[in-house]
Formats: structure tokens, C-alpha cells, sequence
């Protein structure tokens, strides 16, 4: 791999536990914005409004419309109302679920459990390989989702420990398709007004759809980073998203992902050479520094966790030494960090026409 860094360790850094933001900033676009040329690793301190002045006519905003499903579930197992906390990761047809389950040792196969006063029941079917379970939902109507808005909460993430007001603020502005596990946090600085903006000075908005899974917040506990076994996500790429994307790239504009997740759905679907097409696919795409891009010439972004596959993405895009500087000194700024943190913007210049 030649100069890469592919030890996990190498992408460890120092962060005060402070920096970790508990809540969301008002207005969303008011949070700060770290602007990194990709080249040159020179640093700029904004905040997220200042990110009109970075957009260039033409450009390609590719976001990522998934809506987080309240998927926290708090209930009881029947027969000993033993209290039980799943959260759904991924579904697996006909009303069945991969869960993850706390405490495991009161889910055992057969084991039976129910929400919201028996409005959902589960059965658990098998323990899948790495300990979530395999699980069987029965409800009173037309689908588990409106069941869910009932009866389930906001999954946030385990290092978000205070109360959220309102379960709107880890939602993007433009979320529409139901079924992440977490937030495409990149996104959530986004206001309707800014957007708006956004779209008034000629930048084009392609909506794409990527189902975030838990797999994000999994450490890599490989020591070889080249070792380690990405989740697998589900996304879809519609015409409207892959015309928009293909006439960038054909007239010399900039492709712009709007966090991690849009990034990997148009690494995972761009053929070079053929260019996007609309689709529908999983992926378990891998970007660590080596990687060869495709789609992408911009990034935004939010800071990572330590020996995160996000912070190894984002070192691909811009250079590990780049990248690790840039943390060093938003911790020295103070920036706040991971999902309700302030923002990155990796920026190139406007590509030359073919």
C-alpha cells in the first residue's frame, strides 16, 4: 500500500470529552465550518453559511434524503415484564428485523417480547453471527412504520447522553425516505432557507437515498485497517440524481457529496467512464486512504470518531497528514465533534471543462 496509513491506530487523536456536542446549535446553519483545501490542507474558519460563498454555479449538491425511523424500542419480555431495549438495524422481509438487543441473555430463540402496551410484539427467531437477533414483528395495521411512529423512539447515538427536545433536529430538512438507523449528520446544517439560496445562485440539488445503518458507529478492531469488514448499506440512485450528477461531470463542474453516506452511494454506483445510472444496489464499499475516486471533487462533512471507517474516508479524500492536522487544530479551536458537531468543507477547485 505503499506510504498509506493502514494501521487502526494511526487514525487515533486526542479528544476532551467536552468537545462532544450533546445538542444541536439554532439555527442548524449557524454551526462553525472548517473549510480544508484539498491540495494544500490550508485551513479556514467560517461558519456553515459561508458555504454559499464556496459554491460555483453549476455545482452538484448530492445529498442524502433517508429519514431516521424512530427504531428505538422499549418493552418488556411476556410472562416475567422483564424490561428489554431493541433497536432495529435492518429489515429483512415480511415484518422481520436484524435487532440489536439489550440484555441480550433475556432474548434467547422462542423468547417473546411487547411494545407499547402489546401495540407491537416480537418473537425472536435466531441469533444471528455477532449477537444481533433475528427477529419476527406482529402489530394491529397496515405496516410496522406507523407502528414505529407510535411507539418508538429516536435512536440516537451511544455518546449523545442529554434529552432531545425535538426528534425533528436529527432529521435533515430534506429527509423523505424512511429507514435509517442514524442520521446523515453532514446534512443536518442544512436549513429550507439556506437551500433555497443554495439553489438561487445555479447550484443543482441531486437527492439521493442511502439507509444508514449502525454499522457507522462500529469501531475497527482490526489492527490492519485493509482487514476490517464494512456493513452493508442499502441506496437507491434515481434518473432525475444520475442526469444531474452526469451533466456535472460532462461540463467540467463540481461534484459536491454532502457527508459520508452520499459519498459512498456515488463511489459505490459511478462507472467511470459510462458515468451514473439509476439504480438500485447494496453496498459495503470500504474508502481508506489508497483508494482511487471516481464521482466526487468536494466533501462536507462532520468530524469523526477516533479510528472511525469515516475518518479513514475522509484521510482518503484529502490526505492523511491533512486530515489529522485539521483534527489537532479543531480540537485547539474547540470545535464540538460527531453527530450535533460542527462541519468540514474539503473544497478543489472548479474542474477544468473535460
Amino acid at each position: 500500500m505503499g506510504d498509506y496509513k493502514t494501521k487502526t491506530s494511526d487514525y487515533d487523536y486526542f479528544l476532551p470529552k467536552e468537545l462532544i456536542a450533546q445538542t444541536p446549535v439554532e439555527p442548524r446553519d449557524s454551526s462553525r465550518l472548517m473549510i480544508m483545501d484539498r491540495e494544500t490542507g490550508a485551513l479556514r474558519h467560517g461558519v456553515f453559511t459561508d458555504i454559499l460563498d464556496e459554491l460555483e454555479p453549476g455545482d452538484v449538491l448530492a445529498v442524502n434524503n433517508s429519514r431516521v425511523m424512530p427504531s428505538r424500542l422499549l418493552g418488556q419480555k411476556e410472562g416475567t415484564g422483564g424490561a428489554i431495549e431493541f433497536l432495529l438495524l435492518a429489515q429483512k422481509g415480511n415484518d422481520e428485523w436484524e435487532t440489536m438487543v439489550r440484555p441480550g441473555k433475556r432474548a434467547k430463540v422462542g423468547a417473546r417480547f411487547e411494545f407499547g402496551g402489546g401495540l407491537l410484539r416480537a418473537e425472536v427467531l435466531e441469533i444471528m453471527e455477532g449477537g444481533n437477533r433475528r427477529v419476527k414483528f406482529t402489530y394491529e395495521g397496515n405496516n410496522i412504520f406507523s407502528v414505529l411512529e407510535e411507539v418508538g423512539k429516536m435512536p440516537l447515538p451511544p455518546y449523545i447522553t442529554e434529552t432531545l427536545e425535538d426528534d425533528e433536529r436529527y432529521q435533515t430538512v430534506y429527509s423523505r425516505e424512511l429507514g435509517s438507523a442514524a442520521a446523515p449528520t453532514a446534512g443536518l446544517h442544512f436549513t429550507e432557507e439556506l437551500l433555497q439560496k443554495v439553489q438561487a445562485k445555479g447550484v443543482k440539488i441531486a437527492y439521493l437515498t442511502l439507509h444508514v445503518g449502525l454499522g457507522t458507529f462500529r469501531p475497527v478492531k482490526v489492527d490492519d485497517v485493509t482487514q476490517h469488514k464494512m456493513h452493508t448499506e442499502h441506496y437507491w440512485v434515481s434518473k432525475e440524481a444520475a442526469d444531474l450528477i452526469n451533466e456535472a461531470k460532462r461540463t467540467g463542474h463540481r461534484v459536491i457529496a454532502v457527508g459520508t453516506t452520499s459519498c459512498r452511494t456515488l463511489e459505490s454506483a459511478y462507472i467511470p467512464g459510462e458515468g451514473l445510472r439509476e439504480c438500485s444496489d447494496n453496498t459495503d464499499i470500504f474508502i481508506y486512504p489508497g483508494y482511487r475516486w471516481k464521482c466526487i471533487d468536494a466533501l462536507i462533512t462532520n468530524f469523526h470518531l477516533p479510528e472511525s471507517t469515516l475518518i479513514m474516508l475522509v484521510s482518503a479524500f484529502a490526505g492523511y497528514d491533512h486530515v489529522m492536522n485539521a483534527y489537532r487544530v479543531a480540537v485547539e479551536e474547540r470545535y464540538r465533534f460527531f453527530s450535533f458537531g460542527d462541519a468540514m468543507f474539503i473544497r478543489s477547485g472548479k474542474k477544468e471543462n473535460g
